[in-house]
């Protein structure tokens, strides 16, 4: 079965960086990507890769996060720099499967930016 395993979340000052990563395993996926959500909000898109190699980000993180995978690994990391702390939020792994196109995500990382 697919599986989403995330790692790299933490405490950091504001200014300061964190890397996330996702190890996706039990399929091919087309695109992968990042989703945050913090208390009392909707979860939101971050950044998003396709297998291709083409980004999307949100326009709140671009020029300050950088997304990539590793299609041979299946793994697609988000390098944050110079974090907000209303960017403390949990993070959320996602990736699409090629052949059903079904979303799977991750258990989530909490990400603590303080001020």
């Amino acid at each position: 079965q697919v599986q989403l395993v995330e790692s790299g979340g933490g405490l950091v000052q504001s200014g300061g960086s964190l890397r996330l990563s996702c190890a996706a395993s039990g399929s091919i996926f087309s695109i992968m990507g990042w989703y945050r959500q913090a208390p009392g909000n909707q979860r939101e898109l971050v950044a998003r890769i396709s297998s291709g190699g083409s980004t999307d980000y949100a326009d709140s993180v671009k020029g300050r996060f950088t997304i990539s995978r590793d299609n041979a690994k299946n793994t697609v990391n988000l390098q944050m720099n110079s974090l907000k702390p209303e960017e403390t939020a949990v993070y959320y792994c996602n990736a699409r499967t090629i052949c059903s196109l079904k979303n799977y995500w991750g258990q989530g990382t909490q990400v603590t930016v303080s001020s």
